[in-house]
């Protein structure tokens, strides 16, 4: 089980990534509306950077019902007896078609038996007749003008049962099944008035519709009305032009795929095949905004514009008629524009039939896609655990690049529309859910080590190491600092008494509280050699008290051990050895404090004379008869403290002597009256027994002999009265310095 536990562990990574990557696929599959949104502007994006070029050929033209055409002929809808010029002088012109962006479903009002009919309806027709009978119908004339040019006019398709039935000039051939499961289909269609319809060469929808984002990036060739197929007149123009047969829809049962019946996949006119999506629309490539000059109504229609110039500008070219006008509503957006006629739709789409230069989204496209995802994705979800975040984000980026590329180039290079979204999004997404698992997994690996390095150093050498790793480099620094020595008396003799494991459960319980006293004091725990404990301040952190730290640990540790004297042989199941006593050796003074070690093996440590000083001062309690005794140079840091200097004494390992002090209490024990009375007996009893007066200094002791029993230093006073009498017997010799050689560490 531990071993199936570490393997979900080690692969938990990419399991992950796995899983997202499974995830990204399917919602690949689904092909949400917030996919097909980024997948349409990226394509907006190519667009934009590469627009359609001029091949040169210059095969379509737009006649614009502009503002300033409205604003010459006056409100549309304008008499058809301007439409008939309009027709005629393009005809004359050299235009191989002319297409109407407009649904003249309606008789023109101005004609003269329109007018004749309005003004016998309002009483007021008496002589209208005379005048007005003989004159021809302004349809008549617009009908009459396609003789001199094949003119295709527009069609509306409606979602509501209304009109006549659409019958197309050149009804559609299907190599397979009517393609219902995608091609949309309108029950009503609005036609031009039947004179209209019957003189055009050709008729087709002006529907051309758009994206859910409402912008149009593709155009329906083909639509259904009354199950049968009727044409875009972009792209009934183009027949007419060719003089082409009937157009020929490939399903996607009539060329073995295996989409099923009901997709189209392409449109045959003549000899051009025209690739089309399931729905039988055609993608649009644009030509860059202002990169073609549309030619105003008003200036063929009043003459404005020569012959020779209008020849010059249609001659040998469709030309589409249709309005940008704001009034004429037929404004739509493209990935260029946010608004521009909707003629240009319908010129763009027949200049790149007639050219055979199409945009193609392949039916191959989406497995391409998805194996681009599943390669690079299963790629990086099993490379990323392996090689570290910095190097993952770069394999990262490049594998986002390639993604991109390969999308670019096929649309540089070969006009094709490949998604590179879903293939970046699971770049992404893979990159950011293993980079997650992996700094969440480390970051508890981190709070693990955190809590078990909490109890070998202090919780702010552990933060400064997590915050700063460098720090465990090799090397140290010298700083003033206090060091503290505490040991257990008599430990030789418990560790004969007891088992080893209960001497362990002593030292746990021993231990624990005088650590705890000293990290609440500030300190770093350097080690614990046995029943020792090796501490020290300001370092790694500034502590400009640590003086007075160190004293006010040292002298909680003396009062708890004796708290625990009191309650841990009352406690069941803990092995506690009769009154343990400790001594404690505090030293000040610069040290040395790093990393030292190896460099495979590290420990944050102190060295230099003040640490072996420390170790000797405690040494040294068990000979003085006090539990706490500090350096000379920590008793100047301790103002107003309860000490008094014990000796001058030359250490083992020292030529130098060192005074050393007895710290036995904090700022409320030095200001107690039997402190001070002590201290001041103390005091007269050193001058004395360094003067070699012992009479006095043997009377000075004496005199407190009570104040150092109170004050738990019994054995200090013992020791000195011991020393003085023996030097009373034996007089040092005449240059005798009063300085006392410590013989044992």
């Amino acid at each position: 089980m531990a071993k199936l536990f570490a393997a979900l562990q080690r692969l938990g990574p990419t399991l992950a990534g796995v899983l997202v990557l499974l995830l990204v696929l399917f919602l690949q599959f689904l092909d949400t509306q917030a996919l097909q949104r980024l997948r349409l502007q990226v394509f907006d994006t190519y667009q934009v950077m590469s627009p359609r070029e001029d091949s040169g050929q210059e095969l379509v033209a737009v006649v614009d019902i502009d503002e300033a055409s409205i604003a010459t002929l006056g409100q549309w809808p304008w008499p058809r007896t301007d439409l008939a010029t309009l027709t005629r002088r393009l005809g004359e012109a050299g235009a191989t078609v002319v297409a109407y962006d407009i649904v003249f479903s309606e008789p023109d009002r101005t004609s003269p038996e329109a007018i004749i009919a309005r003004y016998q309806q309002l009483g007021r027709g008496e002589g209208l007749d005379a005048s007005l009978a003989d004159l021809p119908s302004h349809d008549d004339i617009f009908a009459k003008s396609f003789d001199g040019v094949p003119v295709v006019v527009g069609a509306f398709l409606d979602p509501h049962p209304i009109g006549r039935d659409f019958e197309p000039k050149a009804p559609f051939a299907i190599s397979g099944s009517l393609p219902s499961r995608e091609v949309l289909s309108f029950p009503g269609a609005l036609l031009p008035i039947p004179e209209i319809e019957d003189a055009a060469s050709g008729v087709g929808t002006v529907t051309i519709g758009s994206d859910i984002d409402q912008i149009t990036r593709r155009a329906s060739l083909v639509a259904i009305h009354q199950d049968e197929l009727v044409p875009l007149l972009a792209l009934e123009a183009v027949r007419v032009a060719r003089d082409a047969g009937s157009p020929i829809l490939v399903a996607s049962d009539g060329t073995g795929q295996l989409d099923g019946p009901g997709a189209a996949v392409a449109i045959r006119l003549a000899d051009t095949e025209i690739p089309v999506n399931g729905a039988g629309e055609m993608w649009v490539h644009f030509h860059a905004e202002g990169s073609h000059d549309n030619i105003s109504a008003a200036e063929i229609i009043t003459g404005a514009k020569s012959d020779a110039e209008l020849r010059e500008e249609v001659e040998g070219k469709i030309v589409f008629v249709g309005g940008s006008a704001q009034g004429l509503q037929d404004l739509i957006s493209t990935p260029f524009d946010d608004r521009i006629e909707g003629v240009s739709i319908h010129a763009a789409v027949a200049e790149q039939i007639l050219e055979g230069d199409f945009l193609e989204r392949p039916d191959w496209a989406l497995a391409l896609e998805i194996t681009l995802t599943l390669g690079l994705g299963l790629g990086l979800a099993l490379l990323l655990p392996r090689i570290g975040s910095v190097f993952g984000a770069m394999l990262s980026l490049a594998a986002m690049a390639l993604a991109i590329a390969v999308s670019w180039l096929a649309f540089k290079q070969a006009s094709y529309l490949l998604d590179p979204i879903s293939t970046l999004l699971a770049i992404l997404v893979v990159y950011l859910v293993q980079t997650a698992f992996v700094f969440f997994r480390e970051e508890q690996q981190r709070q693990y080590i955190r809590s078990a390095f909490d109890r070998y150093l202090s919780p702010e050498m552990v933060r400064q190491i997590a915050a700063s790793p460098d720090k465990l480099e090799l090397g140290g620094e010298e700083r003033d600092m206090s060091v503290l020595m505490c040991d257990v008396r008599g430990f030789s003799r418990i560790s004969e008494q007891y088992s080893p494991k209960e001497v362990i459960d002593f030292l746990i319980e021993f231990l624990t509280p005088m650590s705890d006293i000293l990290m609440a004091h500030k300190a770093t725990l350097d080690k614990y050699i046995g029943d020792a404990i090796l501490a020290f301040w300001n370092a790694p952190l500034d502590d400009p008290d640590h003086a007075a730290n160190a004293a006010r640990a040292a002298l909680e540790m003396i009062a708890v051990t004796d708290e625990l004297n009191r309650t841990m042989p009352e406690k069941d199941g803990v092995v506690w050895p009769g009154e343990v006593k400790i001594g404690i050796g505090i030293n000040a003074g610069m040290c040395c404090v790093g990393n030292m070690g190896s460099k495979k093996r590290l420990a944050y440590t102190l060295i230099g004379d003040t640490v072996n000083v420390a170790s000797r001062l405690e040494g040294l309690t068990k000979q003085y008869g006090v539990p706490i005794m500090i350096g000379g140079s920590m008793a100047e840091r301790l103002p107003g403290f309860a000490m008094l200097e014990l000796d001058r004494v030359r250490v083992v390992g020292r030529d130098a002597p060192a005074t050393v002090v007895a710290l036995l209490g904090d700022e409320q024990m030095a200001a107690q009256p039997a402190f001070v009375e002590l201290a001041k007996a103390h005091a007269e009893m050193l001058e004395a027994y360094r003067r070699q007066d012992w009479a006095i200094a043997a009377r000075s002791l004496a005199s407190a002999r009570e104040h150092y029993r109170v004050f738990g230093i019994g054995g200090l006073h013992d020791l000195m009265a011991g020393r003085i009498a023996e030097l009373r017997v034996n007089p040092p010799p005449a240059d005798w310095d009063g300085v006392f050689q410590a013989m044992q560490k």
